[in-house]
C-alpha cells in the first residue's frame, strides 16, 4: 500500500484511543467508532494508511481485525515507548484540554537526547538517537582520533532515562558510533580537511547529515545540528568546546557556537 496524504490529527486520534484503553501496556482489542475522529469522514483506506504508517514507524504494534472505518473498526494493538512519545507531541497540539502552561524547563534538568527532541523539533529519542550519530559520525570525520577520543571522555551520561533497551547507552557510544565498522574506520583515516572529495566544508557537512540522517524535506537541517550541537557543548568543558569548533568549517563553526 502506498502511504500517502497522512494527516497528524489522525494519527494523534488513533494513538490516543490505543492509550487509554490500554491498561496494561500489552496488545489488546481497539474498537473504533466516528466519533473517535471527532466525526469526520474517513475511508477505509485512508484510516488502514495511517495504522500503516504507525506500525512500520515501530509507533504502535497493531493487528487490523477489520470492520467498516471509521464507523466500526477493530484492532488488536498496543502502544510503543516510540509512540507515547510522539503521542505527548501530538497531544500539546490538538488535545483542547491539555493544560499548556509556560513553564522554563533549566536545559540541565533534561537528559541528552530530549534537548536534541526540543531545540530540534523531532518528535521522538529514537529520531533523535540516530540524527545524533550521523551528526558526531561527520564531526568525528574532521577531527584527529587523538581528539576524537578526548571528547569522548568527557561524554559518559545516558542519552535517556528509559526502560527500553535500545536507548541504554552513554551519550560516548553515539559519539564513536554504534556501526563497529563504521567506528573502526574512523579511528584509521585521517581527518576529512584535505582538497576535492576529502575536505568537509559547509555544505557538504550539512548535506551528509541531511542524507545519511535520512531527513525529510521540511525539517530543518541547520536547525537539528544546532540543537545536536548545543546538548553536546552542556556536556563538555570549555577547552573541549574550543577544541571542537577548532577543527570545523566556516559556518558549522558558527552553529557549534551559537548554540
Amino acid at each position: 500500500m502506498t502511504i500517502t496524504n497522512l494527516r497528524d490529527d489522525i494519527s494523534y486520534s488513533l494513538l490516543k484511543k490505543i492509550a487509554q484503553t490500554d491498561g496494561n501496556q500489552a496488545p489488546h482489542e481497539v474498537n473504533f467508532t466516528k466519533s473517535d475522529f471527532d466525526e469526520r469522514d474517513l475511508s477505509l483506506d485512508s484510516l488502514e494508511q495511517h495504522l500503516e504508517y504507525l506500525t512500520l514507524n515501530e509507533y504502535i504494534n497493531a493487528d487490523v481485525a477489520g470492520g467498516n472505518a471509521p464507523e466500526s473498526f477493530s484492532l488488536n494493538a498496543e502502544l510503543t515507548e516510540k509512540g507515547q512519545y510522539l503521542l505527548k507531541r501530538l497531544a500539546e497540539k490538538y488535545d483542547p484540554n491539555k493544560e499548556r502552561q509556560a513553564v522554563s524547563i533549566d536545559s540541565k534538568d533534561m537528559a541528552f537526547l530530549e534537548k536534541v527532541m526540543v531545540k530540534g523539533n523531532i518528535p521522538d529519542p529514537f529520531d533523535a538517537r540516530d540524527i545524533t550519530e550521523v551528526v558526531f559520525r561527520v564531526m568525528r570525520d574532521l577531527m584527529t582520533t587523538e581528539a576524537s577520543d578526548r571528547v569522548a571522555e568527557e561524554l559518559h551520561e545516558e542519552v535517556l532515562e528509559t526502560k527500553d533497551k535500545a536507548l541504554h547507552m552513554e551519550i560516548a557510544d553515539l559519539w564513536k558510533d554504534t556501526n563497529p565498522i563504521v567506528g573502526f574506520l574512523s579511528r584509521v583515516r585521517p581527518p576529512w580537511q584535505g582538497p576535492g572529495i576529502f575536505k568537509i566544508n559547509d555544505d557538504r557537512f550539512l548535506f551528509r547529515v541531511a542524507n545519511e540522517g535520512m531527513l525529510p524535506p521540511e525539517r530543518d537541517r541547520e536547525q537539528v545540528v544546532k540543537a545536536v550541537f548545543s546538548a553536546t557543548k552542556d556536556e563538555l568543558s570549555e577547552e573541549r568546546i574550543q577544541e571542537v569548533a577548532s577543527w570545523l568549517p566556516g559556518k558549522v563553526r558558527q552553529l557549534w557556537e551559537e548554540a
